[in-house]
């Protein structure tokens, strides 16, 4: 039964650039699009970036937002073609760190207040705003169907409140962590090809 095991082990390791390939596909578009909407609104992100009133307060606020587009629109891209991915793996993990520190933290875990979910028990993952989620949702609902056409404002899905906890940051950040320590994947990266040329056996 162990050896029989074994095998299937050892011929699933011909496939093992298909779930990085995957990784890869369902990142790249999320790192290019927030890139994508940094640079069209580039001086709005500058002074966000670095006021203090209702910004993050952060140094150097033009090269941070510089950086912080060009890993996201030019490392999206590479990404997508599996060309240095471990590389451009670096500058996109700092920027998930820094968007989970600076932006995310404050409102605890969930990407959507959902005061049903378990992470909302009274933990530190919490706020006072998920809590407050159905209470609002409930007002929202009410007044919609009374004054409005609830049915065809809900026909795409239902309301919800937008928490912006941490969970879609800390999740691309693992995600990047794998590419970082994998590499692009087999078969399917330039990386693999480069490296295949060069007589490296790395991804």
């Amino acid at each position: 039964m162990t050896h029989i095991y074994q095998q299937i082990v050892a011929r699933l390791q011909v496939a093992d650039g298909i779930p990085l390939l995957l990784l890869r596909v369902y990142l790249a578009p999320v790192m290019i699009q927030a890139g994508w909407n940094k640079a069209s609104s580039f001086d709005s992100i500058v002074d966000w970036f670095g006021n203090d009133d209702y910004g993050l307060g952060l140094p150097m606020p033009l090269v941070m937002a510089f950086l912080a587009t060009a890993a996201e629109l030019v490392g999206g891209v590479l990404l997508l073609l599996g060309a240095l991915t471990r590389l451009v793996s670096i500058p996109l993990m700092v920027t998930m760190i820094v968007a989970m520190v600076s932006v995310h933290a404050k409102n605890g875990w969930l990407a959507i207040a959902d005061a049903s979910s378990w992470l909302a028990d009274g933990t530190i993952l919490t706020n006072e705003n998920i809590m407050a989620a159905p209470e609002k949702l409930a007002a929202a609902k009410s007044l919609l169907q009374e004054h409005g056409h609830y049915d065809w404002l809900t026909s795409s899905g239902n309301f919800v409140v937008l928490n912006n906890g941490i969970e879609f940051a800390a999740t691309y950040f693992i995600m990047l962590l794998v590419l970082f320590i994998y590499g692009g994947g087999r078969f399917f990266s330039v990386d693999y090809y480069v490296n295949k040329a060069m007589g490296s056996k790395s991804n």
